[in-house]
């Protein structure tokens, strides 16, 4: 009984935002594909919706012309978080490692980021806001890490040193918070 009088008052404590929800209906002309063109590489990426309506974000990376990333990013509206927020993904991988980036000012040339592996099968990504370190072009910057009071834009990205194919499949992203 206390075991589940404890888990209701942190359940009622825990406030959660959808960041965006995938179905069928999804508009996702708010999403940009950003690839290592912007530099001169030759990867390629897209996102579309799947037929079952989730996020797909596909691709090939190539090494070429001093290439070798892939990258999708929402911007919205500024959603306010705590020092013990963590973003929520729903997700299917395809067994590769993927960036998950965000920015507090869409304006910053420099994101906080995290790396995640995928198993293949539909799984939650749980990210703790406080643990993304901040970084620019693939190098880590002395600062510290994610201590803002909101974020304003999220980012996948593939980048894995090598010529691959890649999928990611998303089905949800919320912001939780206590």
């Amino acid at each position: 009984m206390k075991y589940l009088l404890a888990t209701l008052v942190f359940m009622t404590l825990m406030t959660s935002k959808i960041i965006f929800d995938f179905n069928k209906d999804s508009s996702i002309k708010k999403w940009r594909i950003v690839n290592d063109g912007v530099m001169g590489g030759l990867s390629v990426g897209s996102f579309t919706l799947s037929p079952d309506g989730h996020g797909l974000f596909a691709g090939k990376i190539s090494l070429e012309n001093n290439g070798g990333f892939s990258s999708v990013r929402y911007r919205f509206d500024k959603l306010q978080v705590t020092k013990d927020s963590y973003i929520g993904i729903q997700l299917k991988g395809d067994g590769k490692d993927y960036q998950f980036r965000v920015k507090d000012n869409a304006g910053n040339y420099y994101s906080y980021t995290t790396t995640f592996p995928t198993t293949g099968e539909w799984e939650e990504i749980k990210i703790l806001l406080r643990d993304m370190y901040p970084s620019f072009r693939g190098r880590k910057l002395d600062q510290p890490n994610f201590s803002k009071d909101h974020i304003e834009e999220i980012v996948f990205l593939i980048g894995n040193k090598r010529t691959e194919h890649f999928k990611l499949l998303i089905d949800n992203i919320a912001l939780h918070q206590s």
